[in-house]
This record gives structure tokens, sequence and C-alpha cells, in this order.
């Protein structure tokens, strides 16, 4: 929990109470958080360091937080130029009165920031609805380019914190007395576990460069968009320790947070365009998700645990927020075995859009990685998802290389006890028994979909296609139609109706309910 400093506390007070001071400062707004007091006006946002002491931080002296204010302007800048601006004095006249940036002594430090519409934040965002996703999808992108460009890092200094990271959100849940205590200790036993688990793998993710300085606290309340952009803020700039991680920990905060949201589908479309456009190795480090999330979680239940008590002017609603917190931490720590879906179909029978759409729903969370065979030749060729193909690229001896690719990314994916859904045409019954023994070999659980409408249907929806990965017309849908099929073990689904009826029919071969986003 946190310390508070009392000598500079008296002092915070009043510079708080100055810049609340109607007469100076009629129209200002004040947010609290466990670590900083930010003060709204116009189009200005004035930041402050707490006078606060953490196990993870410490603010407990004027130049420590003038330290930290001007390593938070170096830290994010590059994530936001146009959110930071500047450290700035408050300052103490003769006369005792103080001052922004006066010619008196400094009595307390703060970052200059221009403020942005808070109800752009993510956090507000996915409280209020489903996320458009090419908002989830410029995301990812945001995300996948600030790790691109963060340092490497030393990896043993973070993964000798990760025991005293788990020891330290327990102590804190059992200080707190809200969570049961056989929870407690189950959740701290099974996080132990996987860590000791895991050790190697992190070890050799730290060796091929994926520790690197990130961003280090990309809870959603930490993204916003302005205009059209999502702009990752507020980094953290107290412990390159703490922000000396694993990218897919940073990456984890995000999804966890759509999670906490109940915007599952937000959650898995932010995983899988990260996988798309970042490194292939990332798909052998799946198996760090549940303790990443997990961990991820504990983190906000703490620190929203160290905010009750505190004369904070956000505390309503801290503990339900707390307990979903923990409760999510708990599911995460224990996932569920993986399972193989495919979904097979000729083109125009909506098989990308179911397998979207039931990628949230097939456990463990965030749900399955989803390998579409469209997206695998595109990038076989080495050319952009919608550009398109000559003829040739879909010789069988083309299609038969992207068919091994999608095997063994699958299988590479089910290894780390993760998810799969391969969206392919599987008319070939060769094809389909291939991707069956795949599930009998990994000992997974398999679900095979094959979908089925009428020719004007099929040769409908692909004529309307817009920037698809696809290169099927309406012609390529008509030759389909002599395929042989051959004896098809598959479930056969009715696809001719809207995608949420065919996901309807499909539902009850998994265990959760549609997600709302």
């Amino acid at each position: 929990m946190a310390t508070s400093i009392p000598a500079e506390t008296d002092t915070q007070e009043r510079v708080f109470a100055f810049l609340t001071d109607p007469a100076k400062h009629p129209d200002v707004h004040r947010i609290d958080t466990h670590g900083a007091s930010v003060f709204l006006e116009g189009a200005r946002a004035l930041k402050i360091k707490r006078a606060v002491r953490f196990p993870f931080l410490d603010y407990s002296t004027l130049e420590k937080r003038k330290a930290a204010c001007d390593e938070e302007i170096r830290i994010n800048r590059p994530f936001a130029p146009q959110i930071y601006h500047r450290v700035v004095p408050i300052t103490q006249n003769h006369d005792g009165s103080l001052e922004i940036d006066g010619p008196g002594a400094p009595v307390e430090f703060a970052i200059e920031m221009a403020r942005f519409d808070e109800r752009r934040t993510l956090d507000h965002l996915a409280e209020a609805g489903p996320l458009d996703p090419a908002l989830v999808d410029a995301t990812a992108e945001a995300i996948a380019a600030s790790h691109r460009s963060a340092p490497l890092a030393a990896a043993e200094p973070w993964i000798h914190s990760i025991p005293g990271i788990i020891e330290g959100n327990s102590a804190a849940f059992r200080e707190a007395n809200c969570f049961m205590a056989g929870a407690i200790d189950d959740l701290e036993h099974a996080s132990h576990s996987a860590f000791s688990r895991l050790r190697g793998l992190l070890e050799q993710r730290g060796r091929q460069g994926y520790v690197r300085r990130c961003h280090g606290d990309l809870h959603l309340a930490n993204i916003v968009l302005i205009g059209q952009e999502p702009v990752l803020f507020d980094a953290i700039e107290f412990d390159p320790v703490i922000a000396s991680i694993d990218v897919l920990y940073d990456l984890a905060f995000a999804i966890m947070d759509f999670l906490r949201y109940d915007r599952p589908a937000a959650a898995n479309a932010l995983l899988n365009r990260y996988l798309a456009i970042a490194s292939l190795d990332n798909l052998d480090a799946l198996a760090t998700l549940p303790l990443f999330l997990s961990l991820r979680s504990a983190i906000r239940a703490h620190v929203m645990l160290a905010r009750i008590g505190r004369n904070s002017r956000d505390t309503a609603g801290i503990m339900p927020s707390a307990r979903a917190y923990f409760e999510l931490a708990q599911r995460t720590i224990h996932p569920s075995a993986p399972t193989l879906v495919a979904v097979g179909g000729l083109s125009g029978t909506g098989k990308s859009v179911l397998a979207r759409a039931l990628a949230p729903v097939v456990l463990p969370q965030p749900g399955a990685v989803v390998l579409r065979t469209d997206v695998l030749r595109k990038q076989h060729f080495q050319i952009g998802e919608t550009d398109r193909l000559p003829e040739s690229a879909y010789r069988p001896q083309v299609t038969e290389t992207i068919y091994q690719t999608l095997m063994r990314r699958a299988s590479r994916i089910l290894a780390q006890g993760h998810s799969v859904i391969v969206d392919a045409v599987f008319a070939d019954v060769a094809e389909r028994n291939a991707i069956c023994e795949l599930a009998r070999k990994l000992n997974v659980r398999f679900s095979g979909l094959f979908l089925v409408t009428d020719l004007a249907t099929r040769q409908r929806r692909v004529g309307s296609r817009d920037a698809d990965a696809s290169d099927a017309t309406p012609e390529i849908a008509g030759f389909q139609e002599k395929y042989d099929i051959g004896q098809m073990d598959w479930a056969v689904v009715d696809a001719s109706g809207t995608p949420g009826q065919t996901l309807e029919q499909c539902l009850p071969r998994f265990t959760r309910p549609v997600p709302s986003s």
C-alpha cells in the first residue's frame, strides 16, 4: 500500500488548493490516480506526481518528483508528441502566493500537456459499447509499431522481478481483507507454478530480442483516440525494470482490459491483428498469455485497492472494479485445453465472417488465433492482403504449399496450449483428413464446420466484397460448383441466412455465449 509523506503532502495540498481556486482557475476539473493528480483547464492539463511512496515507485521528495516529470516527458514524447509539452514549476512568491512558472522558488513541478477529450480513452469507449473493428486494428498496429521502435533491454531483471510481483499482489490482497483467503492462495500458487514452467521460455524470448523498453502500462485508460488515431500515453517512467518487459506482456495489458470491460471480440481481434503484423516468433510464446493476462489483472486489482481509503475523487465503484480484476486474474491463470476448429466451404459461404465471430468464443481466453489461407497466400507472395494475385498463384502445387503452412502454424499455436481456427475451402477430402489428423496427433479437441449455400447467394456475396484478402470472383464461385466434395464427415451448416443466424447454429458446439463486441 501507499505511504504518504506528511510534510510533502501539506505542501501539495496548498498547490492543489491553488490549482482549484475558483477565483484563479474557475473551470478546472481534477482527476486523481494512485500516483498523480491531473488538473484540466481549457486546452491545458497539468499533471502533478503525488507525494507518495509505493513498493514500486517513490515520489516522496520534490527532487524525485521533478526527475519523474522530466523522465515522463522523455519517455512519452515518442508515443504522443501531440500531448506532452514540457515540465513547468509551481513557484512561491515573496508574499507566499503561488504561481505557475513564476519567478519564485519551485515548490512543486507539473507536466504540461495538451488536454484531450477524456471520453475518448479506450476504457470509456469500451464501457459505452462495442468498438469499431477498425479502431481495434489500429490500436494493435500502434502497439506493434511502439514495440518495433522500442530499445532492447536485458531480460533478467524483469524475469527476476516476477515472483516479487506475484507475492506483492498477494500481500496487498491479504492486507485489504476483501477476497477469500483460499482464492488468494490459489492465485498465488498457480501464478508461481506458471512462472516456474515458463521461465525457460521467457529467458529464450530475452535472447531473441523480445524484451524491450516498452510502454509498460497499456491498460485502456492510457490509450486515447485523437481524431481517428489511437495514441498511447502515460507510459511507465518511474522504474525501467517495470517497463523493460516482453512485448507480449506489454500487449497483454490491453487485451486483459478489453476482457475486463466485457469486450471479448475486441480482446481477440487485438491479439489476432498484432500476431498478423508482428514477428511469427510470437506464435511460439502464446503459452505465456495465461500468466501475463493474470498478472496484469492482479496488478490492476492491487492498484484499485490502493485507492481505497485515500482522499480521492474517483473512489465510487473502486471495490467492484478491484473484485472484477481479481476474478479475471483467477480465470485466466487456469486456462482450459485448446481446441482446433476448421471452418470450410466454397467461396461466398461466409467462412471468414464466421471464423472471426467464433474466435472470441473458443476458450481459453482471449480466444482462438485465426489462420486464413487467403491471407497466408498473400504473405507467401509478399504482397498486401488486399492486393490481387495472378491465376498462377492458385496452381495446385501452390495451394498445397499454403495448406502445409496452415498446418505448421496451427501446430505451433496448439503446442502452446492456445486454440486455433483454420479458415480454408477444405473442398478436398485429403485436406479435411489432414487437419483432423493434426488434432488427433496433438490430442486436442477438434470441431469441423462446412458451410453451404446456393450459388446465387455465393456469387452475390463475392461480388459485393470490398478490400478483402480473397481473390474469388463470381465466375470462380460458379466454377467451384463442379468440385467433388466427397464424403463429408464435418457438421454441415446452412449459411444461407445472416451471419448471426449462421453463428447461432454453430455456438452449441462451444461453451461460451456469443460476445457483444
